[in-house]
Formats: structure tokens, sequence, C-alpha cells
């Protein structure tokens, strides 16, 4: 697992980005964590940089939007899915296990 930062410094509404290959983007919406790729899929542009409004982040580029539950595009141009992460907090430090598959669950 990799480390992120402290559950405190990610607060609702907010983003961060981690710099692994590929880089991987963990959102707080809400109070609920959740990490997908920080690439769009559509063109080369970080999604932690975008617009998140409840479950759903617009890319800074050309709007493409993205379920960060599923890592599905909702609307155009993005037509393929980013992969989802599994999150963990664990003594008020979130973590992020890479690895899920494209456009499924974390």
């Amino acid at each position: 697992m990799i480390p992120v930062c402290r559950l405190e410094d990610l607060p609702a509404g907010a983003a961060v980005r981690i710099d692994t290959t590929p880089p991987i983007a963990v959102f707080n919406a809400g109070g609920v964590l959740y990490a997908i790729d920080d690439t769009c899929s559509h063109q080369d542009a970080s999604l932690s940089e975008g617009w998140l409004e409840g479950c759903l982040v617009e890319c800074p580029l050309h709007a493409a939007a993205f379920d960060i539950r599923t890592g599905e595009p909702t609307c155009l141009p993005a037509r393929r899915p980013v992969r989802t992460h599994e999150v963990v907090v664990a003594d008020g430090v979130v973590h992020v296990r890479p690895g899920t598959r494209e456009g499924s669950p974390a």
C-alpha cells in the first residue's frame, strides 16, 4: 500500500495526486475516499486538477467527466474508463492499494 497523506489533510471536496507510475488521484467526496488513475483517458490531463461535484470529476482540459466510484466516463469526449484503486485509512493515514482493473468498483 502507498501512503498518501493524513486524513485531516484531505478535506471534503479535495483531491491529491500521488506521483506513481501511472499517477493516481485520491478524492474526498463528502467524507468518502476514492482513488482513480490521475490521467484522463481522452488526453493527457490531471484529473486531480479537475472539478469534483458529488462523485463526478470533470477533466480540466476538455470537460470529460468520470465517476470516481467506478472509473467510467459519463460524457464525451472520454470513451474509455480509468482504473480505480482501493483506499484504506489506517491510524489516521490515507493509503492506496493500486491495481484494481479498469472500470470496476474500488
